[in-house]
């Protein structure tokens, strides 16, 4: 027996070991073919482990960076399920056992032999990404906007609705369709902002333009849009022409932070695009949307916060997860937390009007890309190359538990600029249910 037979032979006793003992609701899959339990049937949920290189891998750097490289190469996989029929099928309650067998001699002896092979490649995600955090710059922000929204708007296209909302959709009910509770969403933020025919909206974040064309073709406004993203512009602008808004809704590609004038719109609207600012930012962007609102005018802050008790808004210091997402996915990203947001919108000189959680809604939304993206699985692997889908896969996956679990959430914050005397405000929230 080869040294590789004897470390492959040896994975398997240790697996069946651990099998026996947790017994969770996945088998394994080996480089050989063989699957762990032996007799594990064919067509049952398997994690796959294309090689004995994947394992030393772990063993040398157990981290989310190898991980993410693993699964991005396909080197380790799901056969016949998803990361959530994974996570479903985990062993509940066995966290000790688990533990007390991973530190176990007969583990480390399995194990032992594979920190002397190489961890072997590919390893697609070395020199990927970005790890730095905005700085506020216009070229900062160009290059993180450009690195997350300008991979391919046809790529988006395949697991977006079809107008291509990429914020949290809102359902009336649970059953809804993807394209009937991003259109309720869109509705429910221009009424949130009371817009009347005539004024002027600012929508800082215009993404792909629907919510700007969505507000001037249905209330009646004039709408200035505003991204960084090359992509996102040229798909905005033809939809505006098409749907023949052109003289009534305008994008253009420019940092929030340099829009010049005082009281310029009436209405003011970022909806997914905080996240994007960062921590050493927050400050100035609040002032900066002050400085353009009119007195009295609504601004709506849609975000995805973190809990407020949690550790990071505690220590400020990034979880492993976390740091592996704004290097991947999200450059520059940062999560307030609802009480600093409050806290900088009064600072800033506005009274806030109204705060709905919209949790839930954004577990859902994330479920449906992830499973819209796996379902159009082979264009968007032709699109983006097979590395980028499984990354953006795994992604929306972890979103989605992310919001379930309550380790994040979205608000829509209503907030005025701040006046002596009556708001001029309804009484009550009965026209936004209409």
């Amino acid at each position: 027996m080869t040294g590789a037979d004897s470390r492959l032979a040896s994975l398997k006793r240790l697996l069946a070991e651990i099998h026996r003992r947790l017994e969770p609701g996945f088998g394994f899959r080996l480089w050989d073919g063989a699957t762990v339990p032996a007799d594990w049937p064919a067509d049952w949920l398997q994690l796959a482990i294309a090689d004995e290189g994947a394992v030393a891998a772990l063993l040398k750097g157990p981290s989310i960076t190898s991980v993410a490289n693993l699964w991005a190469a396909g080197r380790i996989d799901l056969v016949n399920g998803t990361i959530f029929d994974l996570v479903a099928a985990r062993p509940k309650g066995r966290t000790r056992v688990l533990r007390k067998a991973l530190v176990s001699l007969s583990t480390l002896r399995a194990l032992a032999p594979f920190l002397f092979v190489p961890r072997g490649g590919p390893w697609p995600l070395e020199g990927v990404g970005r790890d730095r955090e905005s700085d506020g710059s216009e070229v900062e922000n160009t290059r993180n906007i450009a690195y997350h929204y300008d991979v391919s708007n046809a790529f988006y296209a395949l697991w977006l609705d079809r107008d291509m909302v990429y914020t949290c959709a809102y359902f009336h009910d649970w059953s809804d369709d993807l394209d009937a509770a991003q259109r309720q969403k869109l509705d429910m933020t221009c009424r949130k902002l009371r817009l009347e025919p005539g004024e002027t909206l600012l929508d800082i974040g215009s993404g792909w333009g629907s919510l700007a064309c969505h507000a001037a073709e249905h209330y009646g406004v004039d709408v200035l849009g505003v991204t960084l993203s090359e992509e996102q512009i040229a798909l905005a602008r033809q939809k505006a022409e098409q749907r023949g808004l052109s003289g009534r809704v305008a994008f253009e590609k420019r940092d929030y932070a340099l829009l010049e004038g005082d009281g310029r719109f009436d209405k003011i609207v970022s909806v997914g695009m905080f996240e994007h600012v960062g921590l050493a930012n927050f400050e100035n962007y609040f002032k900066t949307v002050q400085r353009l609102l009119k007195p009295g005018g609504l601004y709506l802050h849609h975000a995805i916060t973190r809990p407020g008790g949690s550790h990071a808004a505690r220590t400020g210091k990034k979880r492993p997860e976390f740091q592996a997402l704004t290097r991947y996915i999200f450059p520059g990203g940062e999560l307030d937390y609802l009480g600093r947001t409050v806290t900088n919108l009064e600072r800033a000189g506005f009274e806030v009007r109204d705060v709905e959680c919209w949790r839930e809604h954004y577990q859902r939304t994330t479920r449906f890309w992830h499973d819209r993206l796996r379902a159009r699985w082979d264009e968007a692997v032709a699109e983006v190359g097979e590395a980028t889908a499984r990354v953006w896969l795994a992604y929306l996956a972890a979103c989605s538990f992310t919001f379930e679990r309550n380790n994040a959430g979205v608000y829509q914050t209503l907030a005025m600029k701040r006046v002596r005397g009556p708001s001029g405000l309804p009484p009550t929230r009965a026209e936004l249910f209409r």
